[in-house]
């Protein structure tokens, strides 16, 4: 895409250079990464701020990417996912201090009897992946992944490194929240948060609605490759079958298949950022301050970057990649998509786009829309 498309949404003066910027990106992206099809949205104390969107909802560019445009964000969804664990928190369901197995004793097998629900949200548990590859399909049967995951001794010591887990935190952490608070959290995401288009498995009425991704150019760079790398990527059975497919957008996969507008992951990350939804307290500054505190900060073992993790966020802490706040927290999504909070300022924000970069953090086109956002603070 070329010409400029019409660019739609809410943006008030003073933040003029992030409207600037989102129109850039349309047709003078770094990297030559110029959108398809976008959206970015800003929450300043929970409200609604700026919602800007723009482009083709397919790529034969005849359907417009409107305001009820769902995209797929990836592993964005993993902050809504942490989210969801800390109402648990909040509601004294969870203790981020205690091991996972005192709410699920089939967990604590081969070693994992002292990992701790805090250092398994902050993916220092040792199962990015399976010692033992499963085939794609295996993915869609919940039950068998959490036994084998049960089975599985940790890859490393647990509590001693982060490591990725890009899949199976999403299969650890949804069953961790459905024994305790006994719904799945796509079922608590829609009655906990009503009126938010965001979609933890995704009805067929609402496929229709998908943008169509384009893919990136190239796989992401995760530096020398072993066998936890491999298991959490690159292993045939590392990730579930074909990701357009019927199956995927309809299972609740929590870590990888939230379907939802940039407008609604804005407001829902508002909790992190203020504590409130809307009207509704519902998380406290002492579960907000367990939630957002840095777990783990050092060398991950599956990402290839010196990073922090907070309880399912990643840290910004010598990232920058959530604006300058070091106790920032949000998460990027295959591709570019990413969600932040911003408890310094009160901030939420929102990006997702349908043309995928190989970037595995701080895609330069999210970059560049925080740049301008916080050019203006």
């Amino acid at each position: 895409m070329t010409d400029l498309p019409d660019i739609h949404g809410v943006c008030p003066p003073r933040f003029a250079a992030v409207k600037d910027a989102f129109a850039a990106n349309f047709t003078a992206a770094p990297e030559g990464l110029n959108e398809r099809a976008a959206r970015f949205s800003i929450c300043i104390e929970g409200d609604p701020v700026i919602d800007l969107w723009g482009g083709w909802a397919d790529t034969a560019q005849t359907v417009p990417y409107g305001p009820g445009t769902l995209t797929p964000v990836f592993s964005a969804g993993k902050a809504v996912m942490a989210l969801l664990i800390a109402t648990c928190v909040e509601r004294g369901l969870l203790d981020y201090e205690r091991p996972v197995a005192r709410y699920w004793p089939d967990f604590g097998q081969a070693g994992k009897e002292e990992i701790t629900v805090g250092q398994l949200m902050s993916h220092q548990a040792g199962l990015p992946g399976f010692s033992e590859g499963i085939a794609p399909e295996d993915w869609f049967d919940r039950e068998r992944v959490l036994a084998k995951l049960c089975a599985q001794a940790p890859m490393w010591e647990p509590g001693t490194a982060s490591g990725y887990h890009p899949i199976t935190i999403g299969y650890l952490a949804g069953e961790l929240f459905r024994l305790v608070d006994g719904r799945s959290m796509g079922t608590a995401l829609r009655d906990d948060f009503p009126g938010l288009d965001l979609w933890i498995g995704l009805p067929e009425s609402e496929h229709g609605r998908v943008a169509q991704m384009r893919k990136p150019s190239a796989a992401p760079s995760l530096g020398v490759l072993d066998a936890i790398k491999r298991s959490a990527f690159f292993d045939k059975g590392s990730s579930p079958g074909p990701r357009e497919a019927t199956e995927w957008r309809t299972a609740e996969i929590p870590s990888a298949n939230l379907h939802g507008t940039a407008l609604d992951l804005a407001r829902i990350m508002a909790v992190m950022a203020t504590g409130s939804f809307e009207d509704r307290n519902v998380l406290s500054q002492a579960t907000l301050d367990a939630a957002r505190r840095e777990r783990v900060h050092g060398q991950d073992r599956v990402l290839p970057f010196v990073m922090g993790w907070a309880a399912g966020w990643t840290a910004n802490r010598g990232l920058e990649i959530f604006g300058p706040d070091p106790t920032a927290v949000g998460h990027y999504g295959w591709g570019g998509s990413c969600v932040w909070a911003d408890p310094e300022v009160r901030l939420s924000a929102a990006y997702v786009m349908t043309r995928q970069s190989p970037h595995l953090i701080g895609d330069p086109r999210a970059v560049r829309l925080q740049q301008a956002l916080y050019s203006i603070f």
